[in-house]
């Protein structure tokens, strides 16, 4: 009998959560990890995010801890935030490096590779994830108007993943979202308050801006 392929998991928080609120639906982390825990040996699920550090209190560091103490490696760095020439608060801030280094060091170790994102500025790393002989798959959507993947990344892949086909599996039912649910984050270990991933973090008359 062949042995599970060795995978993991590489997801682009900010872009994750603009593509599933793009669909219409909450994450449910738990069962997102459970789900790609049936499909191979799950070596690694990296989560990457900025965070704004002159904030008393983020609304997406519940999350944060969450992940953290639930099966998924947590990788942050601080956003840097500024005012632009009209005076709105704007937060600049990606992990795209911090993401290519984890994936290019656990490569060697992979058969398979799971991207979250639809950030074009991802199809050089995929290409040379590609010839260590690492299989990819970038899990977006081309379901939304304009699609949140870009072309190049998505002819480069091996696989492309439509999130708006796994929305049953790893999406949360409406009807938690106002009750505390499983898969939830909230307290590090615990289910906690639904409406932290649906928030993650942005406040109204905030932007939040890649780059």
């Amino acid at each position: 009998m062949a042995a599970d392929p060795r995978i993991a998991l590489f997801i682009d928080g900010a872009n994750l959560y603009a593509t599933a609120k793009q669909l219409g639906f909450d994450m449910d982390y738990r069962r997102l990890l459970r789900e790609f825990q049936g499909r191979g040996n799950l070596i690694r699920a990296f989560y990457f995010t900025t965070l704004v550090e002159s904030e008393e209190y983020s609304s997406i560091r519940p999350l944060v801890d969450w992940l953290d103490y639930n099966g998924y490696r947590v990788i942050t760095k601080a956003a840097k935030e500024f005012t632009d020439a009209t005076g709105r608060r704007r937060i600049k801030g990606n992990m795209d490096i911090e993401l290519a280094i984890e994936m290019l060091e656990l490569a060697p170790h992979l058969d398979q590779i799971y991207l979250f994102s639809g950030d074009g500025d991802f199809r050089p790393l995929v290409e040379a994830v590609q010839r260590k002989g690492v299989k990819v798959s970038v899990v977006s959507t081309v379901s939304t108007s304009p699609p949140m993947v870009a072309d190049d990344l998505r002819r480069q892949c091996d696989e492309f993943i439509d999130l708006a086909q796994l929305m049953q599996k790893i999406g949360r039912d409406p009807s938690e979202r106002n009750a505390r649910s499983v898969g939830a984050p909230g307290a590090p270990g615990t289910p906690g308050n639904p409406g932290l991933e649906r928030r993650y973090g942005i406040r109204q008359g905030d932007e939040t801006v890649e780059g």
